[in-house]
């Protein structure tokens, strides 16, 4: 196998397929990249944790066909630091060794048999009457607004796994861990009509919200079986498995209406709950809120080290509420709005209590409460 290749290129394959390497050493084959080539003009990088499996091509000028895998870290560090050149590669024919040269650098390393790399991750059969497609620009916002309520990830956890749904020419995206539930609704184009509800690992979204930015087209083709799912662009394909199960019936969680409303300013809610966490316990992170006539009262104590506590003018009427959360979910449901104030549903201390960006109903957050002690 030789080929010569642009850095840049090469560089930016190994970012796209780089984080579906196995990080456990059960197969070492598995924290390698197979890289192999295609024809005379591209060669194809893919890599597996069997789980995820993400192939990409990549131009290339080929002068002799065949295949390696090689560590992915150490190709990711050598080829960082070469210069802006074209690389070479050539595998020696008798052994695993690839010679990689860029006009003064030179490294050999010491890869593993292509044999080795489990073909059936990514020879899958593509069947045209179980795929649709969609734009790919508010897939991706979706999933980065609603993604973050997702559980863990695990294997086996529903909660781990992001719910998109299609319907008519909506996308509905929604996560739960059980503590906290965001859901966003984005409009598509969605040519056959055709609902969908889809249980994608939260895992498998964020890595393709990561490699859209490297998808030149405006929209992607998705294939699905019982078991298994499929991103595919022109020259990016994504493949991972689906969640199987119920999930929750979230739309019924969340009140249209709440007693008591709070309208506060993002930026300014944000900053007073990152100064008064700094005295937050590490272990329950607990901030309390007290609610009075348009101020609210931040509140976080730590029995060894002190307290803090910050207010702030706000707009709420209603009779005074003092509620405590976790800070970490409301600072990361802050941060996914795309406006200047939230809207904070309110009803009693215990309640779950509905975080909304002020005049916009398409993405909704609801966060359970921690009981005050």
């Amino acid at each position: 196998m030789k080929f010569v290749i642009k850095k840049e290129d090469l560089y930016n394959g190994i970012k796209i397929v780089e984080n579906a390497t196995s990080t456990r050493a059960l197969q070492p084959v598995l924290l390698n990249i197979l890289i192999e080539t295609v024809d005379k003009n591209s060669i194809r990088l893919i890599a597996t944790d069997l789980d995820l499996t993400v192939l990409t091509e990549v131009d290339a000028q080929v002068e002799e066909e065949g295949k390696i895998t090689l560590p992915s870290k150490t190709l990711n560090e050598i080829v960082s630091k070469l210069g802006n050149k074209l690389i070479t590669f050539e595998k020696d024919t008798d052994s695993s060794i690839v010679n990689i040269t860029c006009q003064n650098s030179k490294f050999d390393i010491i890869g593993i048999s292509a044999n080795e790399f489990p073909p059936e991750v990514y020879n899958v059969d593509l069947k045209e009457e179980e795929s649709f497609e969609i734009e790919v620009k508010p897939l991706t916002k979706a999933a980065r607004k609603a993604g973050f309520a997702a559980a863990g990830y695990e294997s086996s956890n529903l909660l781990s796994g992001i719910v998109c749904d299609i319907s008519g020419q909506t996308l509905e995206i929604a996560s739960t861990d059980g503590n906290r539930l965001a859901r966003v609704r984005e409009v598509i184009k969605n040519s056959d009509e055709k609902a969908r509800q889809l249980i994608i690992p939260s895992r498998t979204m964020n890595e393709f919200s990561k490699i859209s930015s490297y998808i030149d087209e405006d929209s992607i083709k998705i294939y699905t079986e019982k078991t298994k799912i499929i991103f595919k662009s022109l020259k990016t394909t994504l493949i991972s498995r689906l969640l199987d199960g119920q999930f929750p019936k979230y739309n019924q969680l969340i009140p249209n209406e709440s007693p008591k409303n709070a309208i506060i300013n993002v930026s300014e809610l944000t900053s007073a709950l990152e100064r008064v966490a700094i005295m937050v316990n590490d272990k329950t992170s607990i901030v309390k809120m007290e609610f009075s006539d348009n101020t609210i009262k931040l509140m976080a104590d730590t029995p060894d080290s002190g307290k803090s506590e910050e207010e702030l003018a706000i707009n709420y009427t209603a009779e005074p509420l003092v509620i405590a959360f976790n800070y970490k979910y409301v600072l990361e449901a802050l941060k996914n709005m795309d406006c200047e104030e939230v809207k904070i549903g309110l009803n009693t201390g215990l309640s779950a209590t509905v975080f909304r960006p002020n005049n916009d109903e398409d993405f909704v957050c609801l966060i359970m409460p921690v009981q005050i002690r």
